[in-house]
């Protein structure tokens, strides 16, 4: 674990903190997977439920 080093020379041994950096702006082409992955997953939701429904009401 690293440790840094206070005024005085004392050690500290907290976490040092990571540099901080801005997120880019998505692509065309995230906003366009990020798209087909919402699509496809409230697809799979919905047939899971709908299965779920099916088989509940056989009984």
């Amino acid at each position: 674990m690293p440790y840094t080093t206070e005024e005085g020379g004392r050690l500290n041994n907290f976490a040092s903190e990571p540099k901080m950096y801005q997120a880019e702006p998505l692509t065309k082409g995230q906003v366009r997977n990020y798209i087909i992955l919402g699509v496809g997953a409230i697809a799979l939701v919905g047939g899971l439920l709908y299965v779920a429904v099916a088989v509940s009401s056989l009984g």
